[in-house]
């Protein structure tokens, strides 16, 4: 946890793309997979954790980024992002409404470029410019 006190955007950034690299990869290891040893339409239960896995790390990065970031719009373009991804994998687990595969690009895709932005432009420089700060 040190890390994502320290470095909550790089954190986020690092969640958020590795997120989206297993959101690529879903589909072509599963074309590859042989349907012989189970059903196609099943995924194996440790490939879907990282789903969950991704989420808790993003909450934290999110969390820690809008404690110490000095930009009042950035805020609440992460939670909106993370509340879009978080909706669209639960939706995917729970199948309540039919989504397309790719929608879940676009959340993942704001939280990477989010992240670095506010990496590069919205860190305080002083002790006073975070609200959350002491």
């Amino acid at each position: 946890m040190i890390f994502t006190k320290q470095k909550p955007d790089e954190l986020g950034a690092l969640a958020s793309t590795l997120c989206l690299i297993h959101c690529v990869a879903t589909p072509f290891l599963f074309i590859v997979q042989s349907c012989s040893v189970a059903s196609c339409n099943d995924t194996p239960t440790w490939w879907g954790f990282i789903d969950t896995f991704f989420l808790v790390i993003s909450f934290f990065a999110i969390y820690r980024s809008t404690q110490t970031t000095n930009s009042d719009w950035i805020k609440p373009a992460l939670w909106a992002s993370w509340g879009v991804l978080f909706f669209i994998i639960v939706n995917e687990k729970m199948t309540w409404f039919p989504i397309p595969e790719y929608v879940i690009y676009i959340p993942a895709i704001a939280l990477i470029t989010l992240h670095l932005y506010n990496r590069k432009y919205c860190q305080c420089n002083t002790d006073t410019c975070c609200t959350n700060e002491r």
